[in-house]
């Protein structure tokens, strides 16, 4: 199964228990549950599987199924994005002149990510940091997060940024990702303080661990042919593609995506009609 460490309710779903994944740009801060910035290299958008781990094996926070970005209206604007077709009507329509008016020129966030800011069960949003945890409280079951310490972490970070040669490694990522044009014209906001009111307001995102893909699921052997409880064959059945794991699970690793499922597929299809074309008729 393919898990993904940013998933928020969904305000509208299609159907019952339907969450969406944010597609976070590199600036917001992240905490765990108990208000802890996250160590590197588990920054947004850098090692998925690898801070789906941290998260669900620190001992002090594993029991918690949450964790938490703290931004500004600065960074929802630029570096939100949300996973589904349904969610990025500038980016599905192919207009180009919607993608402009909707990442470039809107003084706000994409209408979608906007909708989720005002509508979404986890998204608070306050002008002043206080007030924003404590709304980020309001929202668990007992209250984790220190606002003396969220602040101290906040603040350590904004001072990095008055330092050209930043050793904070988020600073870093930020400063690398703007070196491209595409990144900093539409996906990377201008590095700034997080507590600067002028970039306000500030918004917190409880994030939730959310199962995106379940991959293979039926053994097979070699050519495809679906493998019993027995361990053997059943006769006439094979299987390929996701449910199958591309025969046999594993074959782009353990960090394959999208990207890579077409030429699984295909190859597990092309074996499982040999296999069926090479079988004796009955």
């Amino acid at each position: 199964m393919w898990h993904y460490t940013e998933g928020v309710q969904n305000w509208d779903p299609i159907w019952p228990k339907h969450a969406i994944r944010i597609l976070p740009g590199p600036s917001s801060m992240w905490f765990d549950a108990l208000g802890r910035r996250l160590p590197q290299p588990f920054l947004p958008g850098y090692d998925t599987l690898g801070t789906l781990r941290y998260l669900r094996t620190t001992p002090d926070i594993a029991p918690y199924d949450h964790s938490w970005f703290i931004l500004t209206q600065k960074i929802i604007k630029k570096e939100f994005a949300l996973s589904g077709s349904e969610q990025n009507p500038d980016i599905t329509s192919g207009e180009r002149k919607s993608f402009v008016r909707q990442r470039l020129l809107n003084k706000n966030a994409p209408d979608p990510v906007e909708a989720f800011k005002k509508h979404g069960a986890d998204f608070v949003v306050a002008d002043h940091l206080e007030d924003l945890v404590a709304k980020m409280n309001a929202l668990t079951d007992e209250a984790l997060l220190d606002p003396a310490g969220i602040r101290r972490q906040i603040e350590a970070r904004d001072l990095q940024l008055a330092n050209p040669f930043s050793k904070d490694a988020q600073i870093q990522g930020i400063r690398n990702a703007r070196k491209s044009l595409s990144d900093r014209l539409g996906r990377t906001a201008a590095p700034h303080r997080i507590l600067d009111p002028d970039a306000g307001p500030l918004i917190g995102v409880k994030l939730h661990i959310l199962t995106r893909k379940t991959l293979g699921g039926i053994q097979t052997d070699l050519s495809s042919r679906a493998i019993g409880l027995d361990g053997q064959p059943i006769p006439g059945l094979y299987a390929a593609g996701e449910v199958a794991g591309f025969g046999g699970g594993g074959v782009h690793g353990y960090n394959a995506l999208e990207g890579t499922f077409l030429g699984g597929c295909i190859f597990s299809g092309r074996a499982a009609g040999r296999a069926l074309a090479a079988a004796p008729r009955t």
